[in-house]
């Protein structure tokens, strides 16, 4: 459908004082005009994209005011009114006393073709949930899907109009909704208790909401969704990413959990034990973020995305732009994964959705085949220009370790003595009782990598680990062991596990940063015992010793 659009202008002039209104009429500019701004003891002025103009040089006295208000519909609970059987809208500013000090009346137009770029979206049925700053046209797109949706798809729609600014002031809607029904709300407070209505009394295929923004709204949407209904509406929000950080709205996408995982999930994933995950599947299928007239970005997928987002990835959307000769043509296509949000411990991430599977690595060597093809059929992937590396294991099973090497095919040579290794790998137990070659190793900074167990697999991630390869596990230097241990003990006291918590003996400077996470978290910690075995205590009450006095 061509663009076409409709504002009746006139009747808006028309509430306006003869002063203001005639400079107006003279403009040859007003398919542009946004508003005009009356407030008392200032000159009116009538706003234009990236401009404004001042209509008198008189200022604005309760006169006019009085004037624009017996012209126009009462106000409702939101400061807003309307002229009936048109889609413009005059807000009004009040003083404490409640009399009305200043007035902005809105523009209101129905475009019609405006959800050319989203149609084929519309018409599949599934809920949809349309974001962007205020005044890009979200209600105007609104408008236009329950139009075509009602007069060219034909089904049942009705409106939940709660300001009347999708079909107007007054009873009788305005043409640009088509056949769609609309239900006013009395009292912004009550736009729930009407959408739950609408669905119980009127029987609708579809629902259509404008500014979604408390969470009886958000719940109220679900309810409906979940009863079959396809929901179309609106919500202030640039990007999904903002709906997701929003505790009022998230529930729209999902809704967040914290939630804490054993060891061997956290360690499979790469993540800490506390991470932040879905709660229930999204009420929208569909996001559509509007960054102009003819351009939006689409989230085809929200709960992929909103796991992505949660996992510390950014999902890139689908770009649309409609061009002159009114074609929709897509600039961007979603990509797998872009690699965003907090870093995981220095450690690359993976595609999200990608199966979980044993990365390999070297020519060949990785699984004894010639071609360097890995077992379960993917190429294994060189890792020539990584650095060589003489490891000397201690309290670990040299075979075990010897096996490890061979089907990662690290660059790596087991060392016999401490003296010739560059590399130290040893269990958690051997790290935590610190004899005397640990401590010595750490005098002469050579890097220690931790294992939790004496087994094949955890070999292998320390191992990629070292070669900076993906798929490396827990293992790592000990100041990152140190501060995960750290995050666990806080996790283990916050959540009303142990009521303290001994951490592994650590160097002073170690000790610090220790102390100082414990800080961020409102615990109390202090440090004990003697050099080498100084180690820190967290507690989850203050037991009269402040962890300050401990001495570096």
């Amino acid at each position: 459908m061509e663009r076409t659009i409709t504002d009746d202008l006139d009747l808006l002039l028309g509430a306006l004082p003869p002063h203001i209104c005639e400079p107006l009429k003279q403009r040859d500019d007003n398919f542009e005009l946004l508003e005009v701004v009356m407030d008392l003891g200032r000159r009116p002025e009538a706003r234009y994209p990236g401009r404004e103009v001042t209509l008198a040089q008189t200022e604005v006295t309760a006169e006019d005011i009085d004037y624009v208000v017996a012209r126009i519909e009462e106000f409702g609970d939101d400061n807003r009114a309307g002229i009936e059987r048109t889609l413009h809208r005059i807000s009004c500013i009040r003083n404490r006393r409640g009399r009305i000090v200043g007035l902005t009346c809105r523009v209101g137009r129905a475009v019609f073709g405006t959800i050319r770029v989203i149609e084929d979206l519309v018409k599949t049925g599934k809920s949809i949930l349309m974001l962007g700053r205020p005044g890009v046209g979200k209600t105007t797109m609104l408008r236009e899907v329950a139009r075509v949706l009602a007069d060219e798809v034909n089904k049942r729609v009705v409106i939940v109009d709660t300001s009347n600014e999708i079909a107007g002031d007054g009873d009788i809607p305005h043409p640009a909704i088509g056949r769609s029904r609309r239900m006013q709300v009395r009292t912004p407070a009550l736009q729930h208790a009407v959408m739950i209505e609408a669905v119980e009394n009127h029987m609708p295929e579809v629902i259509v909401i404008d500014e979604i923004g408390t969470e009886l709204e958000a719940a109220a949407a679900r309810t409906i969704a979940e009863r079959g209904v396809q929901l179309v509406a609106t919500a202030h929000g640039n990007e999904l990413e903002n709906l997701v950080m929003n505790p009022t709205l998230a529930d729209l996408v999902g809704g967040i959990q914290s939630v804490t995982l054993g060891d061997e999930e956290a360690r499979r994933r790469g993540t800490q034990k506390s991470i932040l995950e879905r709660k229930a599947p999204p009420t929208f299928d569909i996001v559509v973020e509007i960054q102009s007239w003819d351009r939006v970005a689409v989230h085809g997928d929200v709960a992929e995305t909103v796991d992505s987002l949660l996992r510390g990835y950014r999902m890139s959307a689908e770009v649309r732009e409609l061009g002159d000769d009114d074609e929709v043509r897509v600039i961007a296509l979603p990509a797998s994964v872009e690699t965003g949000g907090p870093a995981m411990r220095g450690r690359e991430r993976r595609t999200f959705g990608e199966r979980d599977r044993r990365p390999y690595a070297g020519e060949g060597r990785a699984s004894g085949s010639a071609n360097g093809a890995a077992p379960d059929g993917t190429t294994a992937e060189p890792v020539s220009d990584a650095p060589f590396r003489r490891v000397y294991p201690f309290g670990i099973a040299r075979k075990r370790l010897e096996q490890a090497v061979r089907e990662t095919g690290a660059r790596v040579a087991i060392a016999d003595e401490l003296a010739e290794a560059d590399t130290v790998i040893t269990l958690r137990t051997y790290f935590r009782r610190k004899p005397q070659a640990l401590r010595d190793a750490e005098a002469r900074g050579i890097p220690i990598y931790v294992l939790k167990t004496n087994t094949v697999v955890q070999m292998e991630q320390s191992l990629l680990s070292m070669q900076g390869q993906p798929g490396g596990g827990e293992s790592g230097a000990p100041a990152e062991y140190a501060m995960q241990e750290m995050e666990d003990a806080i996790t283990n006291v916050m959540n009303g596990g142990d009521p303290s918590v001994d951490l592994t003996p650590q160097n002073s400077y170690i000790r610090r940063l220790q102390h100082q996470m414990a800080q961020r978290y409102n615990l109390t910690s202090r440090s004990q015992g003697r050099e080498p075995y100084r180690r820190v205590r967290l507690y989850r009450e203050d037991p009269g010793e402040a962890w300050a006095s401990e001495r570096f």
